[in-house]
């Protein structure tokens, strides 16, 4: 079967992913997670999946240990996570046939985005979300399993792409700096420091403005359409970057696949975000 890479995008369909499912360059990872209950997302992996898929886990497989700075979800170790990539059998991009990499939540990409912008920061750029997630996988009664898959011996190289990303020293040099907007992705809320479930301060960065990620897709977790994606970026158009962060750099990754979806690239995320940024009082307070 061929790939149609050239018809290839961001988001894909579950009709898309169920013709290509036994592809032999097409790789799935179930990304489910539950900030509330950890182990949530692997005891539904557990109970029943996409067949192929492997099983990343946010805590575990897409962050590294939590420190006293660098927020609730560092980034992971690169070598790491590219090892665990090559278990699931992803071949990077510098190999003769490079995997394709579909990934899918259940919670409007919340996860999923992370695992895409990951892949993407470690120079794999094929790679997308599934559209609708896992529930809407099995709405249309698409084949599910609870077998694991076995582990195989893919090869992937990081590149690592270092101008994607920024920590708090660099954040705090880019504020006020005429052409750089800094986009926080949290409920209007926790963004106006009504309520802060999570993090000791609540509150946001001095001049940011706030775009929650959740409205990048509608209530049953579809992609809203790219002209939508378009308009409501488009007070930022002229913008020479736009920083984005959320609470701890997982959710600003959906706001960044919208962004890149509205043809915006001048993109990257403070990948500690509030939750960093709030690790150090006087910063927090200002």
């Amino acid at each position: 079967m061929e790939l149609e890479i050239e018809s290839f995008t961001h988001v894909v369909s579950a009709a898309w992913l169920a013709e290509h499912l036994n592809h032999p360059r097409v790789a799935i990872a179930d990304c489910r997670f539950s900030l509330t209950d950890p182990d949530l997302g692997r005891r539904q992996y557990q109970q029943g999946h996409i067949p192929g898929a492997h099983y990343f886990d946010l805590n575990h497989d897409l962050s590294s240990p939590v420190g006293q700075h660098g927020g609730r979800h560092p980034l992971p170790e690169p070598n790491q996570l590219a090892a665990k990539l090559a278990a699931a059998g992803i071949a990077s991009e510098s190999e003769p046939e490079p995997t394709w990499v579909i990934a899918y939540d259940d919670a409007r990409f919340a996860y999923a985005a992370r695992f895409w912008w990951l892949l993407r920061h470690l120079g794999h750029a094929r790679v997308a979300v599934l559209d609708g997630g896992f529930s809407q996988w099995q709405a249309a009664r698409y084949p599910v399993t609870d077998a694991l898959p076995v582990s195989q011996s893919g090869h992937f190289i990081p590149r690592i792409q270092r101008t994607d990303v920024l920590d708090i020293i660099a954040v705090r040099s880019r504020q006020g700096q005429p052409g750089i907007v800094l986009v926080d992705s949290r409920e209007g809320d926790r963004y106006r420091g009504e309520r802060e479930p999570i993090d000791p301060i609540a509150g946001h960065i001095l001049g940011a403005v706030n775009y929650p990620w959740q409205s990048v897709t509608n209530a049953q977790g579809y992609i809203r359409p790219i002209a939508d994606q378009q308009q409501h970026w488009a007070e930022l158009t002229s913008a020479s970057e736009i920083v984005v962060y959320c609470g701890s750099g997982v959710t600003a990754c959906v706001n960044l696949l919208s962004l890149e979806l509205a043809g915006l690239s001048q993109t990257k995320l403070y990948a500690g975000s509030w939750s960093d940024w709030c690790s150090y009082a006087d910063l927090a307070t200002e």
